[in-house]
């Protein structure tokens, strides 16, 4: 008989792919040296990364069913081969001097490799806890959180030791070897499998059965409208926080009036609440609900956005930074559990890649219309006013998808009650 996989070492396994790709939020570390070796500008440099993240999402999209049909082992060592590849040829790029090859290395073969091993070990890992979800897709993305922690000294090191290019051969060679190791762990448990003692829990009526709203294909999800509200409900969420995370530093700066060195450290220092934020409110999802959490963020981020502007206390500034920085992480951890609550398992990574299109979208849009305001108004106040106000339309669309949810289940109910006639 074959012998069953411990679930915890398939969450480690996930936490292995995730910390490696999410090294791409280190990027920056890349910056100034490649500039100071071939001149490029900001935009240049920075468009790398705008390139990963644009992959990113679009190979989740069109290659989530591929998760689904070949499993998570074979998605896994898939992302590994991309990401792998793309990181190494980044080195033969910087080696070339070729802007192009960086971006096609990098920000296309690299990006794939992000887009398929972000959601390759998810729904997998939704299945192997369905007593906690939440905590279960929230330590995975944790992983992605708090990679650029871990790996931004490294790369520094490395860089300083070595060079950038063989830096990106290290790297490459690493994540590589660390993505292989972890998706070969990376299984399915047996239909209808149960944790040890949680079906007698739910016997004795110590714990609740998961019970999905529904049990959707990936094509079907798009169709519905509570797809789109979450959709856009993880776009404002994505949009707003990754545009305050691109201009951190200098609105310390300008808010508190710390110099540019305080700033750094700050940005850095509470940057570790992004992690954080994956895993706490993930957690507290499994307790008060999705829909609850989601309508917590937006609360929460309606006012602290709108007020950010004016606060010039440094412990109060420094505060509410580390709110939005839990409630960003928190956005992308909770919402597979979200999507599974609402559409299945049966099809969730497929699901998953789709939802995630809002990252690329908002990757694209926040960064650019804070920049935008900034060089319009010589301030940043007036784009976090109007992301306050974006919050205020993420709450409606929060209350809209519970009036969904609610619906659909007083209709079930209802078919039931019919069928139960009729038997």
């Amino acid at each position: 008989m074959k012998k069953r996989k411990n679930r915890w070492l398939i969450a480690l396994s996930a936490v292995g792919i995730h910390i490696s790709i999410g090294s791409v939020y280190a990027w920056s570390n890349f910056t100034a040296p490649l500039k100071e070796l071939f001149g490029w500008s900001d935009s240049e440099v920075a468009l790398t990364f705008s390139i990963a993240i644009l992959f990113l999402g679009l190979s989740a999209a069109f290659l989530g069913h591929f998760v689904e049909k070949h499993g998570p082992r074979k998605a896994g060592l898939l992302a590994a081969t991309f990401f792998g590849i793309g990181i190494i040829g980044s080195g033969l790029a910087v080696n070339l001097g070729s802007k192009s090859l960086l971006y096609f290395f990098y920000g296309a073969l690299g990006g794939i490799g992000l887009g398929v091993g972000y959601i390759a070990p998810v729904s997998t890992l939704i299945k192997w806890f369905p007593d906690r979800r939440g905590l279960a897709t929230g330590l995975a993305i944790m992983g992605f959180g708090f990679a650029a922690a871990i790996s931004s000294p490294i790369m520094n090191m490395l860089i300083t030791s070595v060079g950038v290019a063989n830096t990106f051969f290290i790297l490459g060679s690493s994540y590589f070897i660390i993505m292989t190791f972890s998706s070969l762990y990376l299984e399915k448990p047996e239909e209808g499998w149960m944790p040890e003692g949680f079906k007698e829990k739910i016997q004795s009526g110590k714990a609740k059965p998961t019970m999905d709203l529904s049990q959707l294909m990936a094509n079907e999800a798009v169709r519905t409208k509570r797809f789109w509200y979450l959709w856009m409900m993880l776009f404002i969420n994505i949009t707003c926080g990754i545009a305050i995370l691109a201009v951190a530093k200098p609105l310390a700066m300008e808010s508190i009036g710390i110099d540019m060195a305080a700033a750094a450290a700050l940005v850095g220092a509470i940057g570790i609440f992004n992690g954080l934020g994956r895993i706490g409110w993930a957690s507290l999802s499994d307790i008060i609900g999705r829909p609850t959490t989601y309508t917590a963020f937006f609360v929460l981020q309606m006012i602290i956005f709108f007020i950010l502007p004016d606060v010039s206390i440094n412990w109060l500034f420094i505060g509410l930074l580390i709110v939005v920085y839990t409630c960003y992480g928190g956005g992308f951890s909770a919402v597979p559990a979200f999507i599974g609550d609402i559409f299945g398992t049966k099809q969730l990574g497929a699901i998953h890649g789709y939802i995630l299109t809002a990252w690329a979208a908002a990757g694209l849009v926040g960064p650019l219309f804070a920049a935008w305001i900034k060089d319009t108004t010589g301030s940043y106040s007036g784009s976090l006013t109007f992301f306050s106000g974006l919050f205020v339309v993420a709450l409606i669309i929060s209350l809209l998808i519970r009036l969904d949810i609610k619906k659909l289940k007083a209709q079930q109910g209802v078919d039931s009650s019919l069928k139960n006639q009729a038997s």
